[in-house]
């Protein structure tokens, strides 16, 4: 178990020093592990109904992120994924709550429900009015269990958005419990894991999936799903989740709904965006509003890859709730989405001046050596990924890919002669790689292709464009050979190509050539120690791995082995 943790046993005590530490609104209720507003009034007849919550830690920021004015009172903080205890939950409702009294909203679980309950019924038996609001909104247990015994999971965040709104209305505790209810009436929630989670106490994950299983419909603490299904792309789990939610609650066309994307915290944003992205489109396409959309880590699992999506049916009285301010540090925003996807037109390029000329008889077998070239990468993705990620980020072998593909899309006209065809091909590179790649091939092609257009095409003149393009990428990125880079290939295949024809050897002895000394120069990028690009943070450490960019030369130049002649 890898964890910035200092023992098990203390880490739900330092994580609320920290909090607080951090959220100069927030305060610990001394020897409770509660975290109360910081501006709750002194005199409980000042006070206006206070609404609690809590739970087992591992669920950051839930559930202390959420307090603050317009939200939580206090939250109450058990040991990971376990109940906080009675007095725990009773010491909140007596620091926070006065003669207006107390609202608890209780995640559906058995342990919270009871500790919860008793706390309730003794701050009554004290004299403080408190009421119990049970969020069970895991639709996933829709056939698993009846209604009213379900997980309450993600969805629980919008109730306490609603009820604290209410409160900090100043309306009455059967008020403010009566919003609480309908909105947990109106939930509904389902979540996907990829992999499980560890509890700190316990040193191991909580189940084991395959490399390509994962698990439907879980709960927040880290146990299995109703069911694990083979792997699928983020739209087809997506589309799973939605359509579950959709038909339990009966949410169709024309209802107004509020979206929660919520990552179950070890799910990257890039990834929320994706889910995000679709859920939005299939309701849209199915005719269901989204008033409002959050989407970020809300009530996570710990460091569990996964995420859900919960849906609350709306009306223009509980989105002024959803819409009220709160300083809850957690609380993102206000969620209202455009009325569309916004696009705008890309402003056109200023047109690129490429060679003039006719028609060249031997274009048609250049065109067919770019397109061998274009499949040799396409074949070489998985080879060049591995590379790149032992010592780089590991977009190499897909950035070739996405070359490929633009060289393949070239339309016919840039066929014509080959100072056009290397310059459209610098454009398309241009506009398809990202990263450093793009711009070195693009530089390399478009130097290639003025020197081409100065000379003649036969191999002397290819010779010389080569050499040109080594040249601008030289410039271009300040390496050398001995860098470990692109060049430890390019430079000694350029030069071998030059020399054999110098020498008197055929085009395809000379290639040949160039070919070997590429293969020689990008093995002994092997031992050496990189000085320039992303592998040169690596130091030592990247010795042993030939470089992938090397390696990547080779790969197009053997490609052209059999197409010259």
């Amino acid at each position: 178990m890898k964890k910035l943790v200092n023992a098990p046993r203390a880490v739900v005590g330092e994580m609320l020093e920290g909090l607080v530490a951090l959220s100069p609104g927030l305060a610990l209720l001394e020897g409770e592990p509660v975290v109360v507003r910081a501006d709750i009034p002194a005199e409980p007849q000042r006070r206006e109904v206070a609404v609690i919550s809590g739970g087992g830690s591992g669920h950051e920021p839930a559930h202390a992120g959420y307090v603050g004015t317009g939200m939580l009172h206090a939250a109450v903080a058990g040991d990971v994924f376990t109940s906080p205890s009675t007095d725990a939950v009773l010491a909140a409702i007596r620091a926070v709550s006065g003669p207006a009294g107390a609202l608890l909203v209780v995640k559906n679980y058995t342990g919270d429900r009871l500790n919860f309950g008793l706390a309730a019924e003794l701050a009554r038996a004290e004299g403080i009015p408190t009421e119990v609001v049970v969020v069970a909104d895991d639709v996933a247990l829709r056939d698993t269990v009846e209604p009213s015994r379900r997980r309450g999971i993600a969805g629980t965040v919008l109730v306490h958005k609603v009820a604290g709104a209410a409160a900090a209305s100043g309306a009455s505790l059967e008020e403010v419990a009566r919003e609480a209810e309908a909105t947990a009436a109106e939930l509904g929630t389902m979540g996907v894991a990829l992999g499980p989670c560890t509890v700190p106490a316990a040193g191991r994950p909580g189940f084991s999936l395959g490399e390509e299983e994962i698990e439907l419909g879980l709960g927040i603490h880290g146990e299995q799903g109703v069911r694990r299904v083979p792997m699928q792309p983020a739209n087809a789990l997506v589309d799973t989740l939605l359509a579950t939610i959709l038909e339990d609650r009966e949410i169709g066309s024309g209802d107004r709904v509020a979206l929660l994307v919520n990552g179950l915290g070890g799910t990257p944003p890039m990834e929320l965006a994706i889910v995000a992205n679709r859920a939005l489109t299939v309701l849209r396409e199915r005719g269901v509003l989204v008033e409002r959309t959050w989407c970020g880590s809300f009530l996570t699992a710990l460091e569990m890859p996964g995420c859900s999506l919960s849906l609350l049916r709306v009306d223009d009285a509980r989105l002024r709730w959803l819409d009220a301010a709160t300083a809850a540090p957690a609380w993102p925003g206000n969620g209202k989405l455009a009325p569309a996807r916004r696009v705008r037109p890309t402003p056109p390029a200023p047109s690129v001046s490429v060679a003039a000329g006719g028609a060249h008889p031997g274009m048609e077998r250049f065109k067919q050596a770019v397109l061998t070239v274009a499949d040799a990468l396409d074949a070489a993705e998985a080879r060049l990924t591995e590379l790149d990620s032992a010592a780089g980020d590991g977009d190499l072998g897909i950035s070739m890919v996405r070359g490929a593909a633009a060289l393949r899309a070239l339309p016919e006209s840039s066929w014509t002669n080959p100072a056009r065809a290397l310059t459209a091909m610098g454009e398309a590179v241009r506009r398809s790689i990202g990263g450093s790649s793009g711009p070195f091939y693009a530089t390399a092609l478009l130097r290639a292709a003025r020197r081409l257009a100065d000379v003649a095409p036969d191999a002397t003149g290819w010779a010389e464009a080569f050499h040109a393009g080594v040249e601008a990428v030289a410039e271009l990125g300040g390496a050398r050979p001995g860098d470990r880079t692109m060049l430890d290939a390019l430079r000694p295949a350029a030069d071998a190509f030059s020399q054999a024809l110098n020498a008197g050897k055929s085009p395809a002895e000379a290639w040949n050539a160039c070919v070997l000394a590429a293969e020689r120069g990008a093995e002994a990028t092997t031992g050496m120690k990189p000085r320039l690009g992303r592998a040169s943070y690596l130091g030592e450490r990247a010795v042993g791995v030939p470089d992938a960019g090397a390696a990547a030369v080779v790969v197009w130049l053997k490609a052209l082995s059999s197409c010259i002649g």
